[in-house]
């Protein structure tokens, strides 16, 4: 049998270590190559075989701000939904096994299963019972200010109601992913357990992106597994000059066409200008019902149409089909003295 040391023999080697009179054993560092080379002019780096690094740390640092911009919109479309303040931000974002990740999870929780199209294979989307629990009573009327947090599987209704956040935060990575590239994001599972949604081996390396969710005085968290066979086709777009190059380019056509299109939908107000007079203060005071004002133009001269109170056509009064209407006939040029 071994000898063991006792606490007081401990302490006095501890003591010697301190004063010099018991040294270390230092092994000495070797490198083997085939060619000769000075130990102290290497590098040498940990390496855990277990946790390859095989996304860079500046793609990495595009993925957080890519998230970022999903996070502000996830909580700008939840606080419209649920008519209350709801703070989305990134919690943390790094890469690990998908063991892992799947042991970190809590059991029941919701666990889905995300499509993105063109893309191979799926991502998951983790949402915590303890945030969940709280967006499900306040689409139900409650205040959320007693509520226990039940430790079970979601019901079909709860499920049914937490579908329509889900979708709300699908939509909005997608907005997000668009300035890398356009991906249909689409709920294709959902599970409680997560330990029966195996979607890549334990060992593949994933990406996971955690975002902290607050909504009065409940908070959560929520988690992106993106497996790193997914956006492998992609990563190079990643790069931070390139996103960002290509990112200002979608937006700026992005941002054009949904201008184009909201402003294609509003209302103006048109008016046809029939004439122009001045009279005096004290005609206008004395103005009763009946009487008649003269204007400056006959009836069959061109009247002017006003596009919110500025002057655009030349038009023509009549009636159409026993309505009072105006016909344009063209554009008022910069020439014209209307």
């Amino acid at each position: 049998m071994p000898e063991v040391l006792d606490q007081s023999e401990i302490d006095a080697l501890l003591a010697a270590v301190d004063s010099g009179q018991v040294t270390e054993d230092v092994q000495p560092l070797k490198v083997f190559s085939r060619t000769r080379k000075d130990v102290s002019q290497v590098e040498v780096r940990p390496y855990d075989f277990k946790r390859p690094e095989r996304v860079s740390k500046d793609q990495m640092r595009s993925l957080h701000t890519l998230h970022e911009g999903f996070a502000r919109n996830f909580g700008a479309s939840l606080s419209g939904f649920l008519r209350t303040i709801v703070e989305v931000k990134v919690a943390t974002c790094e890469q690990m096994t998908y063991g892992e990740f799947i042991s970190g999870l809590p059991n029941p929780t919701s666990f889905n299963l995300i499509d993105a199209k063109p893309l191979e294979g799926q991502i998951c989307l983790e949402v915590s019972p303890l945030i969940i629990y709280p967006i499900i009573d306040r689409l139900l009327g409650g205040n959320s200010q007693e509520l226990f947090i039940p430790q079970r599987p979601m019901t079909m209704i709860e499920s049914r109601l937490i579908s329509k956040v889900i979708d709300r935060g699908l939509s909005a990575l997608a907005e997000a992913w668009a300035g890398i590239r356009q991906l249909n994001f689409s709920v294709a599972a959902s599970e409680s357990n997560p330990q029966l949604a195996q979607i890549v081996p334990p060992n593949e390396v994933v990406v996971v992106i955690g975002f902290e969710l607050k909504m009065g005085s409940r908070a959560g968290t929520m988690n992106l597994c993106i497996p790193f066979n997914v956006i492998e086709p992609i990563m190079e777009s990643l790069n931070s000059q390139s996103w960002f190059s290509t990112s200002k380019l979608t937006k700026a056509s992005t941002v054009s066409q949904h201008i184009t299109g909201t402003l294609n939908r509003a209302a103006l107000n048109v008016t046809a200008l029939l004439g122009e007079t001045t009279i005096t203060l004290n005609d206008l005071r004395s103005l009763a019902p009946g009487d008649l004002i003269t204007m400056d133009k006959m009836v069959s001269q061109p009247v002017v149409i006003c596009v919110e109170s500025q002057k655009k056509f030349i038009a023509n009064i009549g009636q159409f089909r026993g309505k009072r209407a105006v016909r344009i006939t063209r554009a008022i040029l910069p020439t014209d003295r209307v």
